[in-house]
This record gives C-alpha cells, structure tokens and sequence, in this order.
C-alpha cells in the first residue's frame, strides 16, 4: 500500500502501517504511488494506492499513460471530499469535478460509504485485474471516522 498523508485518511495509513500482513509505503506525491502501485503489479504483487481525492485528480495523466497504455490493473482509494456535508471550502472543486473526470476517463468507482460496503473493496481489486485496468475506491468521511 503506498499512500500520501490526508487527514480523513490517518487512521487508515497507521492501521495498514501497524499491520504486518501489508507493507506501507509513504510517497511525496500521489503519482509516486501510482507508479509504485504499478510496478508491484509486474513483481505479482497485489496494492492499493491509498490518497485524497484532490491528489488523484493530479493523477490522471499517470493513470492513463501507464496505466491504461501498459493495461497495469490498479486499485486506487480515494477520499470523497466535497460531497454535501463536507464542510471545508477548499475542497467543493473535487466534488463538482470528480464523477465527470473519473466519467471522462471511463474509470470504474466504487462508492464505499458503509460498514456494509467494505466487501466491494475485493470485488472492486478482483474487477481491476479482470480488465487490467485501474478501478477506484471512494470513502465517506463517516465511514472512515467510524459513523457509517
């Protein structure tokens, strides 16, 4: 799992980090876990690349150039900010471009906004390597803090 530090998604990066079934490896920026995710794949190692939703919006050039070039599956998660209720302005732009962009580049997502909802994780990783192509996660800020 390599990620970018966000604060809806601490929690999630120490617990991966404190698990030793996972190797976690901190980037300094979001296309660094796109191309570290990648070439896991080629060593047949299973990843996510872990990050905000403002931060895989810088990535979308690394996405399609290699990942859509080099059919290199990939299961990216992202945070859902700037959904209604999200309370910081600095954020609105991710919620008002986010669907048309992950539409434009016919990017499967997954909404994640449930406890329930946890299982798709692994159909949505399995479906990524089917196509051999990325397919993105999102998380609700209540499901990350414990409320969903």
């Amino acid at each position: 799992m390599a990620s970018l530090p966000d604060g809806w998604i601490t929690n999630l990066i120490e617990r991966f980090s404190e698990d030793r079934r996972f190797r976690h490896v901190a980037v300094n920026r979001e296309e660094s876990a796109i191309g570290l995710c990648s070439g896991a794949f080629f060593s047949g190692t299973g990843s996510l690349a872990l990050m905000g939703a403002s931060g895989f919006l810088t990535c979308i050039y690394a996405i399609t150039k290699i990942n859509y070039t080099y059919q290199v599956p990939l299961l990216i998660g992202i945070t859902m900010r700037g959904r209604p209720g999200d309370k910081a302005k600095f954020h609105q732009s991710n919620g008002l471009y986010l669907d048309a962009i992950l539409q434009a580049i016919d990017i499967p997502f997954v909404p994640i906004e449930r406890t329930e909802d946890i299982s798709q994780i692994g159909i949505a990783y399995r479906h990524s390597r089917m196509m051999a192509r990325p397919v993105v996660v999102g998380f609700t800020r209540p499901l990350l803090r414990g409320d969903a």
